[in-house]
């Protein structure tokens, strides 16, 4: 398949989705500090606080990716917007911490999946050769949420609007924000490579015939005359009988082919990369505005400096576009992980202004190059038949590893410093990029259901 309109508008609707997902899951650390103030949290109270969420989320990503193999792609995008918007909006007006923590976990629960059905649903419905172009795409949306909340926050933090303190309205923005993305994503179609794993083959041929339409190709006629691909709802893009629909119910692999003689290779590899990479990557988004207040910069101004630093993200990954599918996505992976370990270091020896906004601004954006390339190589490592159980299983670990950040980090930073915070960061990186170069495959071009054999191994044979 050529690139089509449908193509465009699906990775548009799923880029905004995922800005709110960026958006919430650096929102706490990014308020952390006002928060201090508001409720007097501290020590294990604020640990808990930046937590939360992440451990809603490990909880969120793996129901949510289980049950998107049950129930559908589309009915699992629209399940965990509704339930991160109503928690999000309770949040707001939290009248204690304890209330706070609880609804940011519960909205943690909502949002947990988003990222694992992002990418396993562009994987799905992108052709192979543009696949990590379109999902970089996605992630150029995505990543902006990033500063939009670090700005945000700088804007709002220090006022007071109806009666309502300013880090409030940034919860209620980021509430509202999600509910107008959840009435745009009902124009979502359903994966057809997940419909054909359920026998609905009539309903999968109904919405590629038509793409094919869209893109001028000339297929087989199918019984159903469907209606527009991007924008049509899947009940309104085939009436399929039941005669039509294969009547053979097919076996739902599970939890346990991870570690079968197919999978298990990728399943360690993936496994330790997320619990790894998590540690650099939200290590420095969590933990930014704490690193700046150990350095001696007072609350609005480090948000300020933590604001600017944030711009590397979005940027990171619109440059990451156009070598996604021109370079190996594991040599991507380790090369921009290398890079961001050293901008880190800099960054926590940093003393001047100029040092601390340079090193943080390389090292959000070489982690977003990091980050867009891992996105699409954990898309492309399982079949279409338990590809968001595997994958959300796999980002699971990764918020549990989120969520321990503040109880190990924090206290390496208050009695060692930001410097040997960003030395032991570096370390984990390390490991993480030996394992991948050890135990992972080669993806770029491959079809994301080719057949595995038992003997593959990390030269990419599968």
């Amino acid at each position: 398949m050529p690139i089509i309109s449908a193509h465009r508008t699906l990775t548009f609707l799923i880029g905004i989705g995922l800005f709110f997902d960026y958006f919430d899951s650096n929102l706490s650390g990014t308020v952390s500090k006002v928060l201090q103030v508001e409720f007097g949290v501290d020590g294990n109270t604020l640990k808990l606080f930046l937590a939360s969420g992440f451990i809603g989320q490990f909880f969120g990503s793996i129901l949510l990716g289980r049950l998107s193999d049950i129930t559908g792609r589309r009915r699992a995008f629209m399940i965990n917007l509704a339930v991160y918007s109503v928690f999000t909006l309770l949040g707001a007006f939290s009248p204690n911490a304890a209330w706070l923590i609880l609804t940011r976990f519960i909205a943690g629960v909502g949002i947990g999946a988003e990222q694992t059905l992002a990418d396993c649903y562009l994987a799905e419905v992108l052709p192979a050769r543009r696949r990590g172009r379109f999902i970089g795409w996605a992630y150029c949306i995505a990543f902006c949420g990033v500063p939009a909340v670090g700005f945000t926050a700088l804007w709002l933090a220090p006022q007071t609007i109806l009666g309502l303190a300013g880090w409030r309205w940034v919860f209620i923005i980021g509430a509202l924000g999600t509910a107008l993305i959840w009435i745009l994503r009902r124009r979502l179609v359903e994966s057809p490579r997940w419909l054909a794993e359920q026998g609905r083959t009539a309903e999968a041929e109904a919405i590629v015939r038509g793409f094919e339409r869209q893109a001028g190709i000339q297929g087989q006629p199918v019984t159903a005359e469907p209606a527009s691909p991007a924008t049509a709802e899947p009940a309104r893009q085939a009436t399929v009988e039941p005669a039509q629909t294969d009547p053979v119910r097919l076996r739902r692999p599970g939890y346990r082919e991870l570690f079968g003689p197919l999978y298990w290779r990728r399943t360690v590899m993936l496994w330790t990369f997320c619990l790894l990479s998590v540690t650099a990557y939200y290590g420095f988004g969590a933990l930014a505005p704490q690193v700046l207040a150990v350095k001696g910069f007072d609350v609005v101004a480090g948000l300020g400096y933590t604001a600017m630093s944030f711009l590397g993200y979005p940027i990171g990954s619109l440059l990451s576009v156009p070598i996604l599918d021109r370079v190996e996505r594991r040599t991507l992976i380790c090369v921009s992980a290398a890079l961001m370990a050293a901008s880190g270091i800099g960054f926590g020896l940093a003393g001047s202004t100029v040092a601390v906004v340079a090193f943080g601004f390389c090292y959000t954006l070489l982690s977003n190059v990091f980050s867009t390339a891992s996105h699409v190589y954990l898309s492309e490592q399982y079949p279409t038949a338990f590809r968001t159980t595997a994958a959300g299983a796999a980002y699971s670990l990764s918020r549990l590893s989120a969520a321990l950040l503040p109880f190990v980090l924090l206290p390496i930073l208050t009695n060692a410093g930001a410097g040997w915070l960003f030395t032991v960061i570096a370390g984990c990186v390390a490991i993480m990029i030996a394992t991948i170069l050890r135990l992972g495959d080669r993806t770029t071009g491959t079809s994301v259901d080719l057949p595995t054999t038992a003997g593959a191994g990390h030269d990419g044979s599968s």
